[in-house]
């Protein structure tokens, strides 16, 4: 190969390098499978007479071709074609010469660009060649008429985008031979050759392998899948193509699974149900009927914890899911159904005038009338242990909050009680603070009490500062007995 012949191939592959690197993307001209096309090939015969005479661009070449990607960087060819060198003698007469070359080529791509694959290539084939046309000038060694060579072909080359299928194809090359003979025409220590320049266009399709809508699954699991490869969310529910198939085991081209209502999208991101079940909780109601008709919680079986399933409540006994009492009676529907056998749609269930709950508090049978008279009561009052403080303190100590437990526990039982509060203060200091004194620790024991379960309806709390006193206040005893809260209770007890 002369000094002219590299310095065409050097050129030309800057050109086509330098004008591809302006735009890198992911490529469209990998994982495509196979590809094949046609190519014209100007050809540069570089024979004796070239090198004498120049190099012309008078010859040509057609091939056929087949690529197969190896992986991302590297394919091999197989082309075949066939042409007709041409050119003058050192008499300029014209000699001419009919090739048939076969190869098999090694092409080399390491760029990832998006409109531009630039890639070298090396091979190895065989040229049949029958001269045609014999030149003037006499050959000074012996040659033959035709025969087959082998043939190395190098160069670089460029595939063009036109489409995610269609490409054109830029090439520039060298082919050597290991025979004198293309041109008629042999001296000793020389070889003939061709440089080729060549255009051509190339029809691919894309691999198997490709995962062009980047959901996750290859192109031959989504054709075996039976979903679009070119849209990540085949059935549109919110959830990629993969995921379904590999993270939720849903069907990528169903958007409601478990044909609840709701798409796999939503069960997944929004509510946290499962996709491959209707009934979530198991608490016989659908999801999307808890959530978008009875505005239960598809997630927790018996939504108001009354002791019943939302779908026992709604389909059996067509009370409120989202209400443990449904018919506020005191009693919450799954006690009325399993252990007082009451209606829980019905407050008073035998119709006596009480309700079931008061009817159960108070002892008597909520599903007898007879009962149901409202007995006498008397009203009663009871006194508790009386709550202390120290000095100019109006928080509870831990023995205090013993005894206030203690009342909790006896008022919480009493029918009706109404609890009454006073707030005492010894007589350090003015009366004024002593007033506001009492008054603070009044309302911190009802505090506590209401803590603990009873309604502030129920009480009430008074301070007297120390207008009140139950001993003396000239010893620091007797003014400790004076810092108290009283605690009363007035309630209702049946006349036996």
């Amino acid at each position: 190969m002369n000094k002219k012949t590299i310095s065409i191939l050097c050129f030309v592959f800057i050109i086509l390098t330098v004008g591809s690197i302006t735009s890198l993307a992911q490529s469209t001209f990998k994982d495509f499978g196979y590809k094949g096309g046609l190519q014209f090939n100007g050809v540069l015969p570089t024979t004796e007479f070239e090198s004498d005479n120049g190099l012309a661009l008078s010859s040509y070449l057609f091939k056929g071709f087949f690529r197969f990607e190896l992986n991302k960087d590297w394919q091999i060819e197989a082309n075949a074609g066939f042409g007709k060198f041409k050119g003058d003698d050192y008499n300029k007469s014209t000699y001419e010469t009919s090739v048939i070359p076969i190869e098999a080529r090694l092409l080399y791509t390491p760029f990832e660009l998006e409109n531009w694959n630039p890639y070298f290539y090396a091979g190895l084939g065989l040229l049949n060649y029958s001269v045609t046309k014999k030149p003037v000038s006499v050959s000074v060694l012996a040659v033959e008429t035709d025969g087959w060579t082998l043939g190395i072909p190098v160069g670089v080359g460029t595939e063009v985008k036109l489409s995610d299928e269609v490409a054109l194809d830029f090439s520039v090359g060298y082919n050597w031979t290991t025979t004198d003979n293309l041109n008629h025409y042999s001296i000793k220590g020389t070889n003939d050759g061709y440089i080729n320049l060549g255009v051509g266009i190339s029809l691919s399709n894309e691999s198997l392998n490709t995962d062009k809508d980047g959901d996750g699954l290859r192109k031959g699991e989504e054709l075996e899948l039976g979903t679009d490869p070119n849209n990540a969310d085949t059935d549109g529910d919110g959830l990629q193509d993969g995921m379904e198939v590999k993270q939720y085991n849903t069907d990528p081209k169903k958007a409601d699974t478990d044909g609840d209502g709701l798409n796999d999208g939503e069960e997944i991101s929004q509510y946290k149900t499962n996709p491959l079940k209707a009934d979530s909780d198991n608490d016989g109601l659908n999801d999307y009927d808890e959530l978008m008709k009875y505005k239960t919680n598809p997630l927790n079986p018996d939504t108001d914890g009354d002791g019943l399933k939302d779908g026992e409540e709604v389909n059996m006994f067509k009370t409120n899911p989202t209400n443990a009492d449904t018919d506020n009676d005191g009693l919450k529907d799954g006690e009325e159904v399993m252990k007082y056998k009451t209606d829980p749609l019905k407050a008073d269930t035998d119709g006596g005038t009480i309700n079931d709950g008061v009817e159960v508090k108070r002892g008597t049978n909520p599903l007898d009338p007879s009962d149901d008279v409202p007995p006498a009561f008397v009203e009663k009052e009871k006194a508790f242990d009386n709550v202390h403080f120290g000095f100019n303190k109006h928080n509870l100590t831990k023995s205090e909050k013993k005894i206030l437990d203690n009342a909790y526990d006896v008022i919480s039982k009493l029918n009706e009680a109404k609890v009454a509060l006073a707030g005492h203060a010894d007589a350090i200091g003015s009366d004024k603070y002593n007033q506001k004194l009492s008054e603070k620790r009044a309302k911190m024991v009802k505090e506590y009490l209401v803590k603990k379960g009873l309604s502030e309806a129920q009480i009430t709390a008074e301070g007297f500062g120390e207008s009140k006193p139950v001993a003396s206040n000239k010893t620091a005893k007797d003014r400790a007995k004076n810092r108290r809260v009283e605690i009363t209770a007035k309630y209702m007890e049946q006349n036996k």
